[in-house]
């Protein structure tokens, strides 16, 4: 049974910091496309970074600069360093894990999603 298990929101001021980490069971990211979305109340679920297979990360506008997206394939932890955090980066953060296809950026692309962490950010 593959399970995804995110930690690591929580709150911080506008300009912070903070880490989000996704650590797999069951499912092996080092070969995989791996990516995070976020939904914010009211809004659709956004894609937010992923990498698929081996190749580069990559990510939408509004994140480019700020966040990074990592994998540990030793720990099999997926993770997203968000820096320079805004308010508009509000949301309840998602992992997701084997694309089924190079649609990386569509959530209905991937097979496994995390249970979501929540990141709120005050100005």
């Amino acid at each position: 049974q593959v399970q995804l298990v995110e930690s690591g929101g929580g709150s911080a001021q506008a300009g912070g910091s903070l880490r989000l980490s996704c650590l797999a069971s069951g499912y092996t990211y080092s070969s995989g496309c791996v990516g995070w979305f976020r939904q914010a109340p009211g809004k659709e679920r956004e894609w937010v970074a992923a990498i698929y297979r081996g190749g580069s990360p990559d990510y939408t506008d509004s994140v480019k600069g700020r966040f990074t997206i990592s994998r540990d394939d030793s720990e099999n932890t997926l993770y997203l360093q968000m820096n320079s955090l805004q308010p508009e980066d509000t949301a309840m953060y998602f992992c997701a894990a084997q694309c089924r296809g190079r649609c990386y950026s569509d959530s209905w692309c991937y097979n496994y999603w995390g249970q979501g962490t929540q990141v709120t950010v005050s100005s």
